[in-house]
């Protein structure tokens, strides 16, 4: 359940994020491997749906949740994303994530990645609500309704 104590949070609490690159996260070159950025944007978003305070058991499915016992689904329906500068091992970078709502069933999670204050990638992910069971399109959950419309509050 949401806090309310949230109201007076600002939305930098759970939209700005830090993180290291590990060895692990790069390629035979020595650099971030492209599809880092798109577990870090995932990450990102479930980091600061724990912060804002909502249970990630609540969005996605978990070992004792299946997908049928969940109201909805979030399935990604459209990704892109831009790089701009290689990153490496050790590197500190901020992820800055926007949200927009589209409409009542879908929802656009745009990050910004920084080193130094520079803007070094970006990723643009599309999510569409579906009821699990049908696969048809349905309105976004209470939750997600109030994190977006939290979240779009301009920091």
């Amino acid at each position: 359940m949401i806090d309310r104590f949230l109201d007076k949070r600002n939305p930098r609490e759970w939209l700005c994020l830090k993180r290291t690159v590990r060895f692990g996260e790069t390629d035979a070159a020595g650099v971030v491997h492209f599809l880092e950025l798109f577990r870090w944007c995932h990450e990102t978003w479930e980091e600061s749906l724990e912060k804002y305070g909502i249970a990630l058991k609540d969005i996605f499915p978990t070992n004792e949740i299946n997908t049928s016992q969940l109201d909805i689904a979030l399935p990604v329906v459209h990704c892109e994303a831009n790089y701009f500068q290689p990153l490496y091992v050790g590197d500190t970078i901020n992820i800055e994530l926007e949200t927009e709502k589209i409409n009542e069933s879908s929802f656009v999670l745009r990050f910004k990645f920084k080193k130094n204050g520079e803007q070094i990638g970006s990723t643009n992910i599309k999510h569409v609500s579906i009821n699990p069971i049908t696969r048809k399109k349905c309105a976004l959950s209470k939750q997600i309704n109030l994190w977006l419309h939290e979240s779009s509050s301009n920091f």
